[in-house]
């Protein structure tokens, strides 16, 4: 697939080329992994849940070492060893159709995932400058979407000759964009420790500190990482509960198609309001305006509590799928806005440090979140896990009507990154 054609100097291309490569195979892979998993591997609910617990727990204590890393040594080898771990992994899982190899293959995806998660949003923020990194996110999620579009069909195709077939394929051509990253990447705004600085861990523990310290000391940075708590709290039962409730609720007959086909209808409908949600927003909004960001984060937080609680609520399916679709799009379009908005607010050598720490904070909050949302979906029902959810995301508008209070101030000290040697 070649969505964009990049040169090595043309880091905006390239960004572009790993949003839309990546998410065709993340698409290709997970349209028919829960398939693969029960049918194929015969999980239980409780390996099922396991699976997932030690995906999040691998991401939790990996995210931050491999935040550093890149910070002291290269975004762009961080990017590049994360993707062939990825590769890796996916192709693991497929082609070997046992619980302790699917439960390995977590492990080393979910550490590829620490070295890209933080190191590319960091390094494409250093190659094009903080002004234009906030028209990359929102661009390049558009192009993730696409990407993701094409592999809901592809998926399907493939795993009707074989169901592991995807799978495994994802996962080679994952390795396969860890190749080419590794001839076109470029990394030019980065400046790594000098070599001479490299062979003790005092570097890698100072840049940490330095992060930790930058956020203790920045009001804006604990609103950042409140926010990542809330959404790794909520998160979970969304992800792991909106299927059920629409069986609960029944799916209408597709004529010859089967029930399943309404997973990859829906997944493609939300990929495709997402993409001209996130249009809309890039065509209207200035992402160098922090304080319009947040408003808009803000309008795009409280439509996603109502959308949860509509579709917790509602017992038609007609309604119970326009509200997973307006979740689903107001979810996806908040998520690169959140990071131009925080983005400017970082120094540039502990940024890939700080982005990591919200993924973990997001990774040990779904930790926490999913099994409690969980007992309440069991003990009482789907809907009250639902709306409960619904309730937990809502503190995040209070959160943003502080940031904005601050980003508004007239005081630009407030709103202005500081440097951790002043």
């Amino acid at each position: 697939m070649s969505l964009v054609q990049p040169s090595r100097r043309d880091a905006y291309a390239v960004y572009l080329l790993i949003s839309g490569a990546g998410s065709l195979f993340f698409s290709l892979i997970f349209t028919v992994n829960l398939f693969y998993h029960v049918t194929t591997v015969e999980l239980n609910p409780l390996q099922l849940v396991l699976v997932g617990t030690l995906l999040e727990g691998s991401i939790f204590l990996f995210e931050v070492p491999t935040g550093v890393v890149a910070d002291v040594y290269s975004r762009r080898l961080s990017v590049i060893v994360g993707y062939f771990l990825l590769g890796l992994g996916f192709a693991l899982e497929g082609a070997v159709p046992r619980f302790e190899a699917v439960l390995m293959a977590q492990v080393l995806w979910g550490i590829g995932y620490t070295f890209t998660s933080g190191a590319e949003q960091a390094w494409i923020a250093d190659e094009v400058g903080e002004e234009k990194a906030g028209d990359a996110f929102v661009r390049a999620s558009q192009i993730g979407r696409i990407g993701g579009l094409v592999g809901i069909p592809l998926s399907v195709a493939l795993a009707s000759v074989h169901v592991t077939l995807p799978i495994v394929l994802g996962g080679a051509f994952f390795a396969g964009l860890a190749l080419v990253l590794a001839l076109i990447m470029p990394e030019n705004g980065f400046a790594p420790t000098p070599r001479g600085e490299r062979e003790t861990w005092r570097t890698l523990t100072r840049t940490f500190t330095d992060g930790v310290r930058l956020v203790r000391g920045r009001a804006i940075l604990v609103t950042f990482l409140g926010v990542s708590v809330f959404y790794g709290l909520y998160s979970e039962a969304l992800d792991r509960l909106w299927a059920a409730h629409l069986l609960d609720i029944g799916l209408p007959g597709l004529g010859p198609l089967e029930p399943v086909a309404w997973f990859g209808i829906i997944s493609a409908l939300a990929m495709l309001l997402s993409l001209g949600a996130t249009e809309l927003v890039r065509r209207r909004l200035d992402t160098t305006n922090r304080a319009a960001i947040l408003r808009t984060l803000q309008g795009l937080t409280a439509g996603t509590v109502l959308a949860i609680f509509g579709f917790a609520l509602a017992g038609r399916f007609g309604v119970a799928l326009a509200a997973l679709l307006a979740f689903k799009a107001l979810r996806s379009t908040s998520g690169p806005l959140f990071m131009a908005w925080i983005n400017p607010h970082i120094e540039s050598r502990v940024r890939a440090t700080v982005f990591s720490m919200a993924s973990q904070v997001d990774a040990i909050s779904q930790v926490a979140g999913g099994p409690v949302l969980g007992f309440i979906g069991k003990t009482w029902s789907i809907r009250a896990a639902l709306a409960a959810s619904g309730l937990v995301l809502s503190p995040v508008l209070l959160l943003y009507t502080r940031a904005l209070r601050r980003e508004e101030a007239p005081d630009a000290s407030l709103a202005a990154p500081v440097s951790l040697d002043s």
